[in-house]
């Protein structure tokens, strides 16, 4: 067996097998069997299509014979420059290291270039928490949502609160409130609304939510079972999925989630994101005089997390 120099082209074995977008394919049905979600299938295509479109706009085609880690590495500045998310990087390099496995279980790559650079390249993640006045914006727009006589979108509107209070009043992450069960809300007059927080790897933990969010939860749930019995449904989570007549069901996927606040960026034109509202929550707890580890406990993160970035910004 021949040995390679470092960097050297990792040539095909099968080189007619090189119809990228027919292995792509292939890929995505072994993925299906796997049991993968529609929305995950989706998103890896996504990442992908971000992969095809480079080799369209720097060699000109789908050729990947001589896809090397020089290439792999021009991919990462490549990404570098097209997106201003950490995540979106990192989950770009993630989806091409998987395909490349596939190739080489397929035996149409003898070996992965992807994983010879690391998977999730650590980017310095700088926080951007939305301006206060961009949230205040969307506040008043929210509570104009909900001045209506259509029940659906009442109930919309004020689920749209309860999202906001708990990514900007508690920190939640977009995957945190995915499948929330409001057997998880405490609503406790003397200490105020909490949130536990269920994490598999370690043990549950509860956060403080604002004042203000008591109300409108109590409003949200009354109209919330109005509407479950309306629709037929019954379900066990906080948040829903709805048409403009009816719930369609229980919990609010991640991404559905992230596009409810890209209508809303769009729309108000302001700046914002789940994760620049969980970063400005943050900002909030630091300038209130919270402890360190107490604002790791409620992130949800190792006490071994710096907060250096945060203390840098504020």
């Amino acid at each position: 067996m021949t040995s390679k120099k470092p960097n050297q082209p990792v040539i095909a074995r099968d080189i007619n097998d090189l119809d990228l977008l027919n292995l792509q394919s292939k890929f995505f049905s072994e993925l299906k069997k796997a049991g993968r979600s529609p929305n995950t299938l989706k998103n890896y295509k996504t990442d992908l299509d971000c992969f095809n479109q480079y080799l369209k706009d720097v060699q000109k085609s789908l050729d990947i014979k001589n896809f090397s880690i020089p290439q792999v590495q021009q991919y990462g500045n490549y990404l570098e420059n097209r997106y201003n998310s950490d995540n979106s990087r990192r989950r770009r390099v993630q989806a091409l290291r998987m395909f490349f496995d596939f190739l080489v279980q397929r035996e149409v790559f003898p070996t992965n270039p992807v994983r010879k650079i690391p998977t999730s390249p650590k980017f310095l993640d700088i926080p951007r928490p939305t301006p206060f006045v961009d949230v205040k914006t969307l506040w008043e727009y929210l509570l104009d949502e909900a001045n209506t006589k259509n029940k659906i979108n009442r109930l919309l509107a004020l689920r749209n609160q309860i999202s906001l209070l708990l990514i900007f009043g508690g920190g939640l992450k977009v995957s945190d409130m995915a499948k929330l069960k409001t057997s998880r809300i405490f609503i406790d007059k003397k200490e105020g609304p909490r949130v536990m927080i269920e994490h598999p790897k370690r043990d549950s933990y509860t956060i403080p939510l604002p004042p203000v969010f008591t109300e409108i939860y109590e409003l949200y749930i009354k109209e919330l079972e109005a509407m479950k019995k309306r629709s037929g449904i019954e379900f066990e989570e906080l948040l829903f999925n709805a048409n403009p007549y009816r719930i369609l069901s229980g919990g609010l996927s991640p991404r559905g989630l992230e596009i409810i606040f890209e209508d809303f960026r769009k729309k108000l034109m302001i700046t914002l994101t789940p994760k620049s509202l969980r970063q400005a929550c943050i900002f909030k707890w630091l300038h209130q005089g919270y402890s360190d580890n107490l604002i790791k406990e409620w992130m949800g993160v190792a006490p071994s997390y710096s907060m250096k970035l945060y203390k840098e910004h504020l």
